[in-house]
Protein backbone atom coordinates (compact mmCIF):
# COMPACT_ATOMS: atom_id res chain seq x y z
CA UNK A 1 0.00 0.00 0.00
CA UNK A 2 2.82 2.61 1.09
CA UNK A 3 4.94 1.53 -2.32
CA UNK A 4 1.41 2.13 -4.38
CA UNK A 5 1.19 5.51 -2.94
CA UNK A 6 4.42 6.50 -3.76
CA UNK A 7 4.34 5.05 -7.13
CA UNK A 8 1.03 7.44 -7.28
CA UNK A 9 3.26 10.54 -6.76
CA UNK A 10 5.51 9.81 -9.46
CA UNK A 11 8.05 8.32 -7.80
CA UNK A 12 10.13 4.88 -8.28
CA UNK A 13 12.83 3.52 -5.81
CA UNK A 14 16.07 2.45 -6.97
CA UNK A 15 17.37 -0.50 -7.60
CA UNK A 16 13.84 -2.22 -6.18
CA UNK A 17 11.10 -1.47 -3.99
CA UNK A 18 12.62 -3.00 -1.01
CA UNK A 19 15.28 -0.26 -0.66
CA UNK A 20 12.41 2.35 -1.04
CA UNK A 21 12.98 3.82 2.62
CA UNK A 22 17.00 3.42 1.91
CA UNK A 23 17.01 5.88 -0.54
CA UNK A 24 14.19 7.93 0.64
CA UNK A 25 16.51 8.51 3.46
CA UNK A 26 19.22 8.92 1.68
CA UNK A 27 17.72 11.54 -0.47
CA UNK A 28 16.06 13.38 2.16
CA UNK A 29 20.01 13.73 4.35
CA UNK A 30 21.37 15.31 1.40
CA UNK A 31 18.47 17.81 1.32
CA UNK A 32 19.02 18.58 4.93
CA UNK A 33 22.83 18.89 3.95
CA UNK A 34 21.99 21.13 1.74
CA UNK A 35 19.99 23.42 3.79
CA UNK A 36 23.19 23.22 6.04
CA UNK A 37 26.10 23.98 3.87
CA UNK A 38 24.10 26.75 2.83
CA UNK A 39 23.18 28.21 5.67
CA UNK A 40 27.11 28.04 6.41
CA UNK A 41 28.18 29.58 3.04
CA UNK A 42 25.48 32.10 3.13
CA UNK A 43 27.82 35.08 3.94
CA UNK A 44 29.36 33.80 0.51
CA UNK A 45 30.50 36.58 -2.18
CA UNK A 46 30.29 33.42 -4.95
CA UNK A 47 28.30 30.82 -3.92
CA UNK A 48 24.61 31.09 -3.77
CA UNK A 49 21.77 27.90 -2.17
CA UNK A 50 21.27 26.76 -5.99
CA UNK A 51 24.85 26.32 -6.38
CA UNK A 52 24.94 24.42 -3.32
CA UNK A 53 22.35 21.95 -3.73
CA UNK A 54 23.77 21.12 -7.32
CA UNK A 55 27.45 20.19 -6.20
CA UNK A 56 25.59 18.30 -3.63
CA UNK A 57 23.95 16.29 -6.31
CA UNK A 58 26.52 16.06 -8.45
CA UNK A 59 28.69 14.96 -5.83
CA UNK A 60 26.23 12.38 -4.44
CA UNK A 61 25.55 11.07 -7.93
CA UNK A 62 29.30 10.72 -8.54
CA UNK A 63 29.86 8.49 -4.91
CA UNK A 64 26.45 6.50 -5.92
CA UNK A 65 28.41 5.89 -9.43
CA UNK A 66 31.76 4.96 -8.01
CA UNK A 67 30.33 2.67 -4.89
CA UNK A 68 27.31 0.71 -6.99
CA UNK A 69 26.92 -0.63 -10.16
CA UNK A 70 23.74 0.87 -11.31
CA UNK A 71 23.50 2.66 -14.35
CA UNK A 72 21.59 5.72 -12.87
CA UNK A 73 23.25 7.88 -10.21
CA UNK A 74 19.43 8.18 -9.15
CA UNK A 75 18.37 7.37 -5.34
CA UNK A 76 14.77 8.32 -6.37
CA UNK A 77 13.13 8.84 -10.40
CA UNK A 78 10.73 10.61 -10.73
CA UNK A 79 8.04 11.25 -13.33
CA UNK A 80 8.22 14.70 -14.59
CA UNK A 81 4.41 15.57 -14.12
CA UNK A 82 5.50 15.24 -10.33
CA UNK A 83 7.48 18.69 -11.31
CA UNK A 84 4.44 20.38 -12.58
CA UNK A 85 2.05 19.01 -9.72
CA UNK A 86 3.78 18.69 -6.96
CA UNK A 87 7.00 21.26 -6.98
CA UNK A 88 6.32 24.01 -8.93
CA UNK A 89 3.18 25.32 -7.67
CA UNK A 90 4.78 25.59 -4.19
CA UNK A 91 7.55 27.93 -5.97
CA UNK A 92 5.24 30.10 -8.01
CA UNK A 93 2.27 30.25 -5.70
CA UNK A 94 5.23 31.67 -2.81
CA UNK A 95 6.33 34.15 -5.23
CA UNK A 96 3.00 35.49 -5.94
CA UNK A 97 2.26 35.52 -1.95
CA UNK A 98 5.42 37.18 -0.70
CA UNK A 99 5.48 39.97 -3.36
CA UNK A 100 6.55 43.68 -2.52
CA UNK A 101 3.47 45.33 -3.71
CA UNK A 102 4.64 48.69 -3.97
CA UNK A 103 7.77 47.20 -6.54
CA UNK A 104 5.96 45.17 -8.26
CA UNK A 105 2.84 47.14 -9.17
CA UNK A 106 4.87 50.69 -9.73
CA UNK A 107 6.86 48.78 -12.45
CA UNK A 108 3.87 46.60 -13.69
CA UNK A 109 4.10 47.65 -17.21
CA UNK A 110 7.66 47.12 -17.45
CA UNK A 111 7.11 43.66 -16.39
CA UNK A 112 4.37 42.64 -18.48
CA UNK A 113 6.61 44.02 -21.44
CA UNK A 114 9.62 41.87 -20.16
CA UNK A 115 7.90 39.34 -19.25
CA UNK A 116 5.31 38.39 -21.95
CA UNK A 117 6.67 40.47 -25.12
CA UNK A 118 10.18 40.10 -24.51
CA UNK A 119 9.61 35.94 -23.71
CA UNK A 120 7.79 35.85 -27.13
CA UNK A 121 10.69 37.68 -28.79
CA UNK A 122 13.11 35.39 -27.33
CA UNK A 123 10.86 32.16 -27.65
CA UNK A 124 10.85 33.55 -31.64
CA UNK A 125 14.75 33.94 -31.98
CA UNK A 126 15.39 30.26 -30.06
CA UNK A 127 13.44 28.30 -32.16
CA UNK A 128 14.63 30.47 -35.78
CA UNK A 129 17.65 29.79 -34.57
CA UNK A 130 17.28 26.34 -33.67
CA UNK A 131 15.54 25.14 -36.67
CA UNK A 132 18.43 26.92 -38.12
CA UNK A 133 21.38 25.60 -37.51
CA UNK A 134 20.59 22.28 -35.17
CA UNK A 135 18.98 21.29 -38.29
CA UNK A 136 22.39 20.88 -39.92
CA UNK A 137 24.06 19.25 -36.78
CA UNK A 138 21.92 16.54 -37.92
CA UNK A 139 20.31 15.83 -34.94
CA UNK A 140 16.96 14.68 -36.00
CA UNK A 141 14.15 16.59 -34.86
CA UNK A 142 10.92 17.93 -35.90
CA UNK A 143 9.00 21.28 -35.96
CA UNK A 144 7.21 20.72 -32.91
CA UNK A 145 10.40 20.35 -31.37
CA UNK A 146 11.95 23.02 -32.04
CA UNK A 147 9.16 25.17 -30.95
CA UNK A 148 9.18 23.36 -28.16
CA UNK A 149 13.20 24.03 -27.91
CA UNK A 150 12.23 27.97 -27.45
CA UNK A 151 9.57 27.68 -25.07
CA UNK A 152 12.11 25.37 -23.06
CA UNK A 153 15.03 27.76 -23.26
CA UNK A 154 12.88 31.38 -23.16
CA UNK A 155 11.97 30.39 -19.47
CA UNK A 156 14.43 31.92 -16.94
CA UNK A 157 15.40 31.31 -14.02
CA UNK A 158 13.55 33.63 -11.19
CA UNK A 159 14.57 31.26 -8.62
CA UNK A 160 18.11 31.45 -8.70
CA UNK A 161 18.30 34.99 -10.07
CA UNK A 162 16.71 36.05 -7.14
CA UNK A 163 18.90 34.53 -4.69
CA UNK A 164 21.65 36.45 -6.06
CA UNK A 165 19.94 40.01 -5.97
CA UNK A 166 19.58 42.41 -2.64
CA UNK A 167 16.08 43.68 -2.49
CA UNK A 168 17.39 46.25 0.16
CA UNK A 169 20.47 46.95 -2.31
CA UNK A 170 18.68 47.25 -5.68
CA UNK A 171 14.77 47.35 -5.23
CA UNK A 172 14.06 48.30 -8.82
CA UNK A 173 16.42 45.40 -10.10
CA UNK A 174 14.85 43.39 -8.06
CA UNK A 175 11.21 43.74 -8.67
CA UNK A 176 11.78 44.31 -12.39
CA UNK A 177 13.65 40.59 -12.60
CA UNK A 178 11.17 39.04 -9.77
CA UNK A 179 7.87 39.73 -11.69
CA UNK A 180 9.58 39.63 -15.32
CA UNK A 181 10.56 36.44 -14.02
CA UNK A 182 7.08 35.15 -12.88
CA UNK A 183 5.53 36.21 -15.71
CA UNK A 184 8.02 34.78 -18.15
CA UNK A 185 7.72 31.14 -16.78
CA UNK A 186 3.43 31.57 -17.28
CA UNK A 187 4.22 32.80 -20.95
CA UNK A 188 7.07 30.24 -21.78
CA UNK A 189 4.36 27.07 -19.94
CA UNK A 190 1.79 28.97 -22.25
CA UNK A 191 3.71 28.42 -25.16
CA UNK A 192 4.91 25.03 -24.39
CA UNK A 193 0.98 23.90 -23.99
CA UNK A 194 -0.10 25.55 -26.84
CA UNK A 195 2.03 24.02 -28.70
CA UNK A 196 1.59 20.26 -27.90
CA UNK A 197 -2.11 20.81 -29.06
CA UNK A 198 -1.72 21.57 -32.15
CA UNK A 199 -1.24 19.36 -35.58
CA UNK A 200 1.96 21.79 -37.19
CA UNK A 201 2.63 18.89 -39.43
CA UNK A 202 0.84 21.88 -41.99
CA UNK A 203 1.19 25.12 -40.72
CA UNK A 204 -0.41 27.87 -42.18
CA UNK A 205 -2.20 31.08 -41.51
CA UNK A 206 -5.32 29.45 -39.67
CA UNK A 207 -3.29 27.46 -37.29
CA UNK A 208 -0.88 30.55 -36.52
CA UNK A 209 -4.20 32.43 -35.08
CA UNK A 210 -5.68 29.53 -33.37
CA UNK A 211 -2.15 29.51 -31.82
CA UNK A 212 -2.29 32.99 -31.23
CA UNK A 213 -6.04 32.84 -29.61
CA UNK A 214 -5.39 29.81 -27.31
CA UNK A 215 -1.96 31.36 -25.75
CA UNK A 216 -4.25 34.39 -25.45
CA UNK A 217 -7.47 32.42 -23.94
CA UNK A 218 -5.06 30.80 -21.89
CA UNK A 219 -3.14 33.73 -20.70
CA UNK A 220 -6.58 35.96 -19.42
CA UNK A 221 -8.53 32.77 -18.02
CA UNK A 222 -5.68 31.84 -15.87
CA UNK A 223 -5.27 35.26 -14.48
CA UNK A 224 -8.76 35.31 -14.10
CA UNK A 225 -9.22 31.89 -12.33
CA UNK A 226 -6.34 33.39 -9.99
CA UNK A 227 -8.25 36.22 -9.11
CA UNK A 228 -11.66 34.38 -8.73
CA UNK A 229 -9.94 31.60 -6.23
CA UNK A 230 -8.56 34.29 -4.30
CA UNK A 231 -11.36 36.55 -3.59
CA UNK A 232 -13.44 33.06 -3.04
CA UNK A 233 -10.53 32.24 0.09
CA UNK A 234 -10.77 36.01 1.49
CA UNK A 235 -14.94 36.02 1.27
CA UNK A 236 -14.64 32.59 3.23
CA UNK A 237 -12.41 33.28 5.61
CA UNK A 238 -13.54 36.23 6.20
CA UNK A 239 -17.45 35.58 6.59
CA UNK A 240 -17.28 32.79 9.05
CA UNK A 241 -13.90 34.21 10.91
CA UNK A 242 -12.30 30.94 12.25
CA UNK A 243 -10.07 33.43 14.43
CA UNK A 244 -12.97 33.34 16.89
CA UNK A 245 -12.13 30.11 17.69
CA UNK A 246 -8.64 30.24 17.94
CA UNK A 247 -8.52 27.98 14.99
CA UNK A 248 -5.23 28.72 13.88
CA UNK A 249 -4.99 25.42 11.99
CA UNK A 250 -7.95 26.05 10.37
CA UNK A 251 -6.88 28.78 8.82
CA UNK A 252 -4.16 28.04 7.20
CA UNK A 253 -5.09 24.35 6.01
CA UNK A 254 -7.78 26.52 4.58
CA UNK A 255 -5.67 28.93 2.89
CA UNK A 256 -2.93 26.37 1.40
CA UNK A 257 -5.77 24.22 0.04
CA UNK A 258 -7.65 27.39 -1.79
CA UNK A 259 -4.03 28.09 -2.97
CA UNK A 260 -3.18 24.39 -4.58
CA UNK A 261 -7.01 24.62 -5.66
CA UNK A 262 -6.10 27.59 -7.55
CA UNK A 263 -3.75 25.39 -9.57
CA UNK A 264 -5.27 22.10 -10.18
CA UNK A 265 -8.32 23.70 -11.33
CA UNK A 266 -6.04 25.82 -14.16
CA UNK A 267 -5.02 22.40 -15.37
CA UNK A 268 -8.50 21.13 -15.55
CA UNK A 269 -10.24 23.73 -17.08
CA UNK A 270 -7.05 23.46 -19.67
CA UNK A 271 -5.47 26.63 -18.64
CA UNK A 272 -1.91 27.79 -17.07
CA UNK A 273 -1.64 26.57 -13.48
CA UNK A 274 1.66 28.90 -12.61
CA UNK A 275 0.04 31.65 -13.97
CA UNK A 276 -3.22 31.12 -11.97
CA UNK A 277 -1.67 30.47 -8.78
CA UNK A 278 0.85 33.61 -9.17
CA UNK A 279 -2.46 35.55 -9.31
CA UNK A 280 -4.12 34.05 -6.71
CA UNK A 281 -1.29 34.28 -4.45
CA UNK A 282 -1.10 38.20 -4.64
CA UNK A 283 -4.59 38.16 -4.37
CA UNK A 284 -4.62 36.39 -1.41
CA UNK A 285 -2.03 38.55 0.36
CA UNK A 286 -3.96 41.31 -0.60
CA UNK A 287 -7.38 40.33 0.99
CA UNK A 288 -7.00 36.54 2.88
CA UNK A 289 -3.90 37.29 5.01
CA UNK A 290 -5.45 40.18 6.44
CA UNK A 291 -8.66 38.63 7.41
CA UNK A 292 -6.58 35.53 9.81
CA UNK A 293 -5.23 36.35 13.31
CA UNK A 294 -1.73 37.52 14.24
CA UNK A 295 -0.69 33.79 14.57
CA UNK A 296 -1.57 32.64 11.47
CA UNK A 297 -0.49 35.51 9.55
CA UNK A 298 3.06 34.56 11.01
CA UNK A 299 2.33 30.79 10.37
CA UNK A 300 1.10 31.41 6.71
CA UNK A 301 3.63 33.64 5.28
CA UNK A 302 6.44 31.58 7.19
CA UNK A 303 4.83 28.05 5.86
CA UNK A 304 4.81 29.06 1.80
CA UNK A 305 8.30 30.10 2.17
CA UNK A 306 9.12 26.74 3.97
CA UNK A 307 7.21 24.86 1.48
CA UNK A 308 8.98 26.67 -1.67
CA UNK A 309 12.35 26.80 -0.32
CA UNK A 310 12.70 23.27 -0.11
CA UNK A 311 10.78 22.20 -3.64
CA UNK A 312 13.47 24.46 -4.85
CA UNK A 313 16.55 22.82 -3.43
CA UNK A 314 14.52 19.85 -4.49
CA UNK A 315 14.59 20.43 -8.37
CA UNK A 316 18.55 21.73 -8.41
CA UNK A 317 19.42 18.58 -6.50
CA UNK A 318 17.60 16.64 -8.30
CA UNK A 319 19.25 18.42 -11.47
CA UNK A 320 22.64 17.99 -10.03
CA UNK A 321 22.30 13.99 -9.39
CA UNK A 322 20.58 13.79 -13.54
CA UNK A 323 23.73 15.25 -14.50
CA UNK A 324 25.78 12.22 -14.29
CA UNK A 325 22.72 9.46 -15.35
CA UNK A 326 24.86 7.31 -18.05
CA UNK A 327 22.29 6.23 -19.91
CA UNK A 328 21.80 10.02 -21.28
CA UNK A 329 25.70 10.46 -21.72
CA UNK A 330 25.80 7.04 -23.71
CA UNK A 331 23.50 7.84 -26.37
CA UNK A 332 25.12 11.47 -26.85
CA UNK A 333 29.12 9.57 -26.49
CA UNK A 334 28.40 8.09 -29.80
CA UNK A 335 28.63 12.08 -31.31
CA UNK A 336 30.44 13.98 -28.60
CA UNK A 337 31.41 16.91 -30.71
CA UNK A 338 27.28 17.05 -31.61
CA UNK A 339 26.95 17.21 -27.90
CA UNK A 340 28.59 19.86 -27.40
CA UNK A 341 27.83 21.85 -30.54
CA UNK A 342 24.64 21.83 -30.05
CA UNK A 343 24.92 23.02 -26.25
CA UNK A 344 27.25 25.85 -27.27
CA UNK A 345 24.66 26.92 -30.27
CA UNK A 346 21.79 26.85 -27.70
CA UNK A 347 23.79 28.98 -25.10
CA UNK A 348 24.39 31.60 -27.42
CA UNK A 349 20.50 31.72 -28.82
CA UNK A 350 19.91 32.09 -25.39
CA UNK A 351 22.07 35.25 -24.87
CA UNK A 352 21.53 36.57 -28.17
CA UNK A 353 17.51 36.11 -27.35
CA UNK A 354 17.37 37.77 -23.85
CA UNK A 355 19.88 40.94 -25.78
CA UNK A 356 17.24 41.08 -28.76
CA UNK A 357 14.08 42.02 -26.43
CA UNK A 358 16.21 43.59 -22.86
CA UNK A 359 17.63 46.77 -24.44
CA UNK A 360 14.88 47.49 -27.37
CA UNK A 361 12.50 47.21 -24.65
CA UNK A 362 14.42 49.03 -21.81
CA UNK A 363 14.56 51.99 -24.54
CA UNK A 364 10.61 51.92 -25.08
CA UNK A 365 10.19 51.47 -21.57
CA UNK A 366 11.88 54.80 -20.57
CA UNK A 367 10.31 56.34 -23.23
CA UNK A 368 7.19 56.36 -20.97
CA UNK A 369 8.65 57.61 -17.97
CA UNK A 370 8.09 60.53 -16.30
CA UNK A 371 11.51 60.79 -14.22
CA UNK A 372 14.50 59.96 -14.94
CA UNK A 373 14.77 58.41 -11.65
CA UNK A 374 12.92 55.21 -12.93
CA UNK A 375 14.42 55.10 -16.26
CA UNK A 376 16.74 51.99 -16.86
CA UNK A 377 20.35 52.93 -17.68
CA UNK A 378 22.75 50.93 -19.59
CA UNK A 379 23.98 49.27 -16.36
CA UNK A 380 20.57 48.29 -15.39
CA UNK A 381 20.19 46.89 -19.14
CA UNK A 382 23.14 44.91 -18.59
CA UNK A 383 22.27 43.79 -15.13
CA UNK A 384 18.75 42.55 -16.18
CA UNK A 385 20.38 41.00 -18.83
CA UNK A 386 23.11 39.25 -17.27
CA UNK A 387 20.92 37.35 -14.33
CA UNK A 388 18.35 36.48 -17.05
CA UNK A 389 20.91 34.45 -18.63
CA UNK A 390 20.33 31.51 -15.93
CA UNK A 391 18.21 28.91 -16.42
CA UNK A 392 16.80 26.34 -13.95
CA UNK A 393 13.52 24.10 -12.56
CA UNK A 394 11.09 24.95 -15.20
CA UNK A 395 13.18 24.26 -18.02
CA UNK A 396 14.37 21.15 -16.98
CA UNK A 397 10.81 20.07 -16.01
CA UNK A 398 9.77 20.85 -19.53
CA UNK A 399 12.75 19.64 -21.19
CA UNK A 400 11.90 15.94 -19.18
CA UNK A 401 8.08 16.56 -20.58
CA UNK A 402 9.13 17.02 -24.10
CA UNK A 403 11.75 14.74 -24.78
CA UNK A 404 11.71 11.77 -22.04
CA UNK A 405 9.76 9.59 -20.08
CA UNK A 406 10.37 8.91 -16.34
CA UNK A 407 13.36 10.23 -16.54
CA UNK A 408 14.20 8.15 -19.34
CA UNK A 409 15.00 8.47 -23.52
CA UNK A 410 16.16 6.00 -26.28
CA UNK A 411 16.32 8.24 -28.82
CA UNK A 412 19.70 9.95 -29.65
CA UNK A 413 18.00 13.49 -30.60
CA UNK A 414 15.83 13.39 -27.81
CA UNK A 415 19.20 12.61 -25.12
CA UNK A 416 21.17 14.82 -26.75
CA UNK A 417 18.80 17.73 -25.69
CA UNK A 418 18.54 16.78 -22.53
CA UNK A 419 22.34 16.49 -21.89
CA UNK A 420 22.30 19.85 -23.58
CA UNK A 421 19.84 21.46 -21.27
CA UNK A 422 21.55 19.56 -18.26
CA UNK A 423 24.40 21.43 -19.51
CA UNK A 424 23.09 24.78 -20.21
CA UNK A 425 20.99 24.95 -16.40
CA UNK A 426 24.76 24.00 -14.90
CA UNK A 427 26.59 26.09 -16.59
CA UNK A 428 24.68 28.85 -16.27
CA UNK A 429 23.54 28.39 -12.72
CA UNK A 430 27.36 28.17 -11.72
CA UNK A 431 29.14 30.32 -14.18
CA UNK A 432 26.36 33.26 -14.82
CA UNK A 433 25.84 32.51 -11.05
CA UNK A 434 28.92 33.08 -9.50
CA UNK A 435 29.44 36.14 -11.65
CA UNK A 436 26.28 38.15 -10.60
CA UNK A 437 27.04 38.99 -7.27
CA UNK A 438 30.22 40.76 -8.40
CA UNK A 439 29.04 42.28 -11.36
CA UNK A 440 26.20 43.88 -10.08
CA UNK A 441 28.74 45.20 -7.20
CA UNK A 442 30.47 46.71 -9.80
CA UNK A 443 28.08 48.20 -12.14
CA UNK A 444 25.27 49.09 -9.20
CA UNK A 445 27.43 50.12 -5.97
CA UNK A 446 25.17 50.00 -2.94
CA UNK A 447 25.72 54.22 -2.46
CA UNK A 448 24.42 54.36 -6.00
CA UNK A 449 21.14 52.88 -5.79
CA UNK A 450 18.31 54.74 -6.57
CA UNK A 451 16.56 55.99 -2.46
CA UNK A 452 13.34 54.16 -2.64
CA UNK A 453 11.41 57.10 -0.51
CA UNK A 454 12.55 59.61 -2.61
CA UNK A 455 11.29 57.41 -5.85
CA UNK A 456 7.89 56.74 -3.77
CA UNK A 457 7.51 60.78 -3.54
CA UNK A 458 8.40 61.17 -7.20
CA UNK A 459 5.97 58.60 -8.12
CA UNK A 460 3.53 59.83 -5.98
CA UNK A 461 3.09 63.86 -6.08
CA UNK A 462 3.00 64.06 -9.80
CA UNK A 463 -0.20 62.07 -9.63
CA UNK A 464 -1.58 64.45 -6.88
CA UNK A 465 0.03 67.10 -7.70
CA UNK A 466 -2.97 69.97 -8.72
CA UNK A 467 -5.24 68.46 -6.96
CA UNK A 468 -6.97 70.21 -4.08
CA UNK A 469 -7.97 66.81 -2.36
CA UNK A 470 -6.73 63.58 -2.65
CA UNK A 471 -10.39 61.89 -2.57
CA UNK A 472 -12.06 64.91 -4.88
CA UNK A 473 -10.74 64.57 -8.22
CA UNK A 474 -12.17 66.76 -11.09
CA UNK A 475 -12.79 65.02 -13.89
CA UNK A 476 -11.30 67.39 -16.16
CA UNK A 477 -8.06 67.05 -14.18
CA UNK A 478 -8.99 63.26 -14.00
CA UNK A 479 -9.14 63.09 -17.88
CA UNK A 480 -5.61 64.94 -18.18
CA UNK A 481 -4.01 62.49 -15.77
CA UNK A 482 -5.54 59.33 -17.48
CA UNK A 483 -3.77 60.99 -20.74
CA UNK A 484 -0.53 62.17 -19.19
CA UNK A 485 -0.08 58.94 -16.77
CA UNK A 486 -2.40 56.78 -17.89
CA UNK A 487 -0.66 53.39 -15.27
CA UNK A 488 -0.98 55.90 -12.43
CA UNK A 489 -4.01 56.96 -12.87
CA UNK A 490 -5.43 53.36 -13.55
CA UNK A 491 -3.75 52.61 -10.06
CA UNK A 492 -5.21 55.95 -8.01
CA UNK A 493 -8.65 55.39 -8.95
CA UNK A 494 -8.65 51.08 -8.21
CA UNK A 495 -7.76 52.51 -5.05
CA UNK A 496 -10.33 54.18 -4.50
CA UNK A 497 -12.93 51.82 -5.56
CA UNK A 498 -10.51 48.86 -3.45
CA UNK A 499 -11.14 51.07 -0.46
CA UNK A 500 -14.75 51.64 -0.79
CA UNK A 501 -16.39 48.20 -1.92
CA UNK A 502 -13.64 45.55 -2.61
CA UNK A 503 -12.27 45.43 0.90
CA UNK A 504 -15.62 45.62 2.44
CA UNK A 505 -16.67 42.51 0.58
CA UNK A 506 -13.73 40.73 0.65
CA UNK A 507 -11.55 42.23 3.68
CA UNK A 508 -7.92 43.30 3.55
CA UNK A 509 -5.67 45.94 5.62
CA UNK A 510 -7.36 47.08 8.72
CA UNK A 511 -10.37 45.11 8.27
CA UNK A 512 -10.03 43.18 10.96
CA UNK A 513 -9.66 45.32 14.04
CA UNK A 514 -9.15 42.92 16.70
CA UNK A 515 -5.95 41.31 14.77
CA UNK A 516 -3.56 44.48 14.29
CA UNK A 517 -0.76 44.37 11.91
CA UNK A 518 2.61 45.49 12.79
CA UNK A 519 4.02 48.45 10.48
CA UNK A 520 6.44 45.89 8.77
CA UNK A 521 3.91 43.28 7.87
CA UNK A 522 1.12 46.17 6.41
CA UNK A 523 3.85 47.88 4.49
CA UNK A 524 4.10 45.36 1.85
CA UNK A 525 0.76 43.20 1.63
CA UNK A 526 -1.52 45.76 2.60
CA UNK A 527 -0.77 48.58 -0.30
CA UNK A 528 1.23 48.97 -3.15
CA UNK A 529 2.90 52.43 -1.58
CA UNK A 530 3.26 51.52 1.75
CA UNK A 531 1.14 52.75 4.61
CA UNK A 532 2.25 56.82 3.77
CA UNK A 533 -1.68 57.80 3.71
CA UNK A 534 -0.14 61.22 0.75
CA UNK A 535 1.18 58.33 -1.63
CA UNK A 536 -1.35 55.17 -0.87
CA UNK A 537 -2.82 54.27 -4.35
CA UNK A 538 -4.25 51.21 -3.61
Amino acid sequence: MVFGAIAGLGVTALPGSDQVFVNLTLFVTLLCGCIVIGHLLEESRWINESITALVIGLSAAGITRLTTNRKSPHLLEFDEQLFFVYVIPAIIFNAGFQVKMKHFFRNLGTIVLFGVLGTLISFGVISFGAWLLLGKLGTGLELRDYLAIGAIFSATDSVCTLQVLDQDETPLLYSLVFGEGVVNDATSVVLFNAIQKFDLSNINSRVALSLTLTFLYRFVGSTLLGVVVGLLSAYIIKKIYLGRRKSTDREVALMILMAYLSYVMAELFDLNGILTVFVCGIVMSHYTWHNVTDNSKVTTRHAFATMSFIAETFIFLYVGMDALDIEKWRFASHSPGKSVAVSGVLLALVMVGRACFVIPLAILSNSWKQSKDHELGFKHQVTIWWAGLMRGAVSMALAYNQFTRFGHTQLPGNAVMITSTITIVLFSTVVFGLITKPLIRYLLPPSKDINMNSSELSLGLPLLNGLEHEGDVPRTSSLTMLLKRPAQTIIYFWSKFDDAFMRRVFGGRDSMPDTPVSSNEGSDHGSLFGSNPSLRLV
